[in-house]
């Protein structure tokens, strides 16, 4: 089966690791999207999407749950282990809101609202950022 992606995304402002990432979901065996940027500074995850005119995607690291106050779009989210393995998806997750989820998981990938049922992405699912 030919590996489709789900989207090509690029947020201006943010630094990618090692230049252009794609996100894999092995699991299924889905290419889910080229070109993820990362935020690593302190300031590029306050900001995260913040500003954006159109939904992307973006992968950065936090314990403490996001916001999406000032948001121009709806997103969906998916909080993932050390490994990489889906824990926890929040879908469709609209401006002006928080969401928290349990501290012991720190990496984070937003994407644009539709993209989990558009991929079929499930909890359990183990991703690989390539």
């Amino acid at each position: 089966m030919a590996e489709q992606c789900f989207c090509k995304a690029k947020v201006g402002g943010s630094t990618p690791l090692l230049g252009s990432m794609m996100v894999k979901n092995n699991t299924r065996g889905t290419l889910l999207c080229e070109n993820i940027p990362v935020a690593k500074t302190l300031a590029e995850k306050a900001n995260g999407l913040l500003g954006e005119e159109k939904p992307a995607w973006l992968f950065f690291q936090t314990r403490w749950g996001i916001h999406t106050f000032g948001m121009k779009f709806p997103i969906d989210c998916l909080i993932m282990d050390d490994e990489l393995k889906v824990k926890v998806i929040r879908e469709n997750l609209k401006s002006n809101r928080f969401f928290f989820w349990r501290p012991g998981y720190k990496n984070i990938l937003e994407l644009p609202a539709g993209t989990v049922s558009g991929t079929g992405t499930q909890i359990g699912d183990v991703l690989e950022f390539i």
